[in-house]
């Protein structure tokens, strides 16, 4: 096992890989990553799946069976998708049970499309538990205002969230309040809650990427200087505080009465940390998110170079947050309204994941035609 990363995940980080393929599954890769690298669980999401379909020959038998059968392309891309979920929570299985139900989680999401419909979410989300049929799957909800009671209900019903796309500090708490209020409705409801299990994806990269576009823009202004001096620190300030809010969110009375009933918090989730930028470290967004009880979701690009070099000196989150919200003021100061930038982001990152589902949905379809032929 990697040095660097087993220090990454002895100081309470848990490692999870970005990812899942067929190819993972059949090859014995990700097998190799939980062994060798420390992952211990993972995430996917429509981009994923429409790479995966498209870059790869090893959904060919299914994609014929399912062209037989009559298929429609969403039955399709349904029965693919839950199938390599079901089987990689099976795989995952023995690090879910070693840890007490925490980690070993492999994360599903309802179609993008839904994003701003909450019914057809809680609807969807049951459907896809259901058919999984695995207790160590997350279903991925993205925190749009109308996915709030989505997540509420979805967690009523018994069924661990995975909650995306969360760019802002409201966001955030709107996140953890829906959360507690599911496990509440969940108990009242006679579930299990010492099963029942969240995360809040708190997405990194792709802050800098939008505020560093803002701050460029002012040079040859008197404020190039304040601008370059704050390039590449938003992001982490913004998930630091977002970290902060954790810590007081889950030391309430409120949290505490639900604790003393079996339940366990709703965990910090460092989304997006794959660097965007390549003038910066590829571990920026893993060394300097350090901290225990948190999550840290990688494309294997990253977990390498975090392999290679990243650096445990210990907690690197909590301790300074006066410094990180005086990067949020400096940037208001110099006009890069942080409210404006985490609403563009939010809308930025429904509509691609709503792009990476059309785009999936032509992959498949063309994989039923060929197949058909």
């Amino acid at each position: 096992m990697n040095d660097r990363l087993k220090a990454l995940a002895d100081a309470g980080v848990s490692i999870w890989l970005d990812d899942l393929s067929r190819q993972r599954l059949t090859s014995g890769g990700l097998e190799t990553l939980i062994h060798d690298s420390h992952v211990s669980g993972v995430t996917t999401n429509p981009t994923i799946f429409a790479k995966a379909i498209s870059d790869a020959d090893a959904y060919a038998e299914q994609v014929s069976r399912l062209a037989a059968e009559g298929a429609s392309t969403d039955e399709a891309i349904r029965a693919i998708t839950t199938d390599d979920v079901r089987d990689a929570a099976d795989l995952f299985k023995p690090v879910y049970d070693a840890t007490d139900t925490v980690d070993g989680r492999v994360s599903i999401e309802v179609e993008p499309g839904l994003a701003r419909d909450t019914e057809k979410t809680i609807s969807q989300a049951k459907e896809l538990w259901e058919t999984v049929g695995r207790d160590n799957v997350f279903v991925k909800i993205p925190a749009t205002k109308e996915g709030l009671p989505a997540i509420t209900e979805t967690l009523a019903a018994g069924i661990s969230v995975n909650v995306t796309l969360i760019f802002s500090l409201d966001r955030y708490k709107a996140v953890a309040d829906a959360f507690l209020s599911g496990v509440e409705k969940a108990i009242e409801n006679g579930h299990d809650v010492t099963k029942l299990a969240s995360v809040a994806s708190f997405f990194v990269s792709r802050v800098d990427t939008e505020v560093d576009k803002r701050l460029d823009a002012l040079a040859g202004t008197a404020s190039e200087d304040a601008a370059k001096a704050l390039k590449g620190k938003a992001a982490i300030a913004n998930a630091r505080l977002a970290f902060q809010a954790y810590e007081e969110i889950f030391s309430s009375d409120r949290w505490r009465e639900l604790e003393s009933a079996g339940a366990k918090p709703q965990r910090p989730l460092w989304a997006s940390t794959g660097v965007k930028d390549p003038a910066y470290p590829p571990t920026l967004y893993v060394d300097n998110l350090v901290t225990r009880g948190v999550v840290n979701t990688m494309p294997e690009a990253t977990i390498r170079a975090a392999a290679e070099q990243s650096e445990v000196t210990g907690d690197t989150v909590r301790g300074d947050y006066e410094a990180d919200r005086k990067v949020i003021a400096d940037l208001e100061k110099l006009g890069i309204s942080y409210d404006e930038v985490v609403q563009v982001l939010e809308d930025e990152g429904v509509a691609k994941f709503a792009a990476s589902w059309s785009e999936l949905q032509d992959t498949v379809t063309a994989a039923l035609k060929g197949a058909a032929k």
